[in-house]
């Protein structure tokens, strides 16, 4: 009787690619990661396989080598690089993506379906259709997808989507003047909450804090931390303080200008932090110190 054969354990630290390349894909911002085994430039056009199909991406970082501390999860490999046959193919799908958003917006009216349709997406090489839309509610979208499905060829894939990342594939025009922030250069969406509008003072006006999307504004989340360390051990508001042998009760604080509103039955003052604290050094500090 034979012995059996020792198994061959795969030797440590192998590394799956020799090199990996962000890349990023049309109407997004964000960096994605593939590995590869060629080395590849900013601005090539290379066909890579994602969780979706085949796809085209540009790449935005040059190859390095393959780091597996900066990879989260199974990574996905660059095929190669986009031949002339593969950017023709990509404008024709363009093309192919207007007619599929008529018949689909089309069916949704037939059906009377509440979903919003925002974008379309054929895969590079036609083996699935994507279609993302908004809806306030769960929408049972299996009429819809048999009829996609006879309609068009090809597998459908209906992607539901909130707000606010409708708001980041349509774009816009902030309060600021400038374009949104989550279609100029977010890649994620943090937690914004309205515990950060009354970190900094603001008045809770839910109008006046929300972007277009209907959420709190994400710029919220940007000036949040410096807030944090302005008003680190200051008092709060309607809170009582004695000022010049009188009492007071603080109205309001500007931390920037770094000055306060005091207020009684008898007057009312604008007290800087220096004749208010003379005590705290910390409030008198530059906030060139703010961590960045």
């Amino acid at each position: 009787m034979s012995k059996p054969q020792p198994v061959k354990q795969k030797p440590e630290n192998t590394k799956p690619f020799p090199y990996m390349v962000y890349i990023q894909f049309d109407g997004s911002k964000k960096a994605y990661s593939f590995g590869c085994f060629e080395e590849y430039k900013t601005g090539d056009a290379i066909v890579v396989e994602t969780v979706r199909g085949q796809e085209i991406g540009t790449v935005y970082v040059p190859s390095l080598p393959f780091d597996e501390t900066k990879v989260k999860g199974e990574i996905k490999p660059v095929l190669r690089k986009a031949t002339e046959k593969d950017l023709k193919r990509k404008e024709e799908n363009n093309q192919k993506t207007i007619e599929a958003m008529e018949i689909c917006q089309e069916t949704i009216n037939r059906l009377q379906l509440d979903m919003h349709l925002i974008s379309c997406e054929y895969t590079l090489d036609r083996s699935k259709i994507i279609f993302t839309y908004v809806s306030d509610d769960r929408v049972d979208f299996r009429g819809l997808l048999k009829e996609l499905s006879n309609l068009l060829q090809g597998r459908i894939e209906l992607r539901q989507v909130g707000p606010r990342n409708k708001a980041k594939l349509v774009g816009g025009i902030g309060i600021c003047g400038m374009e949104c922030c989550c279609s100029r250069f977010l890649t994620d969406f943090d937690t914004v909450s309205i515990n950060m509008a009354k970190n900094q003072l603001l008045a809770l006006n839910i109008s006046k804090l929300s972007g277009q999307c209907g959420k709190l504004k994400c710029c919220l989340r940007f000036e949040n931390d410096d807030y944090t360390v302005l008003r680190k051990d200051l008092p709060k508001l309607n809170s009582q303080i004695e000022f010049n042998g009188k009492h007071y009760r603080i109205s309001s604080m500007n931390v920037l200008q770094k000055q306060a509103k005091l207020e009684n039955r008898e007057e009312t003052l604008f007290v800087s932090f220096d004749e208010l604290f003379p005590d705290r050094k910390d409030i008198h500090e530059s906030t060139e110190e703010l961590p960045e």
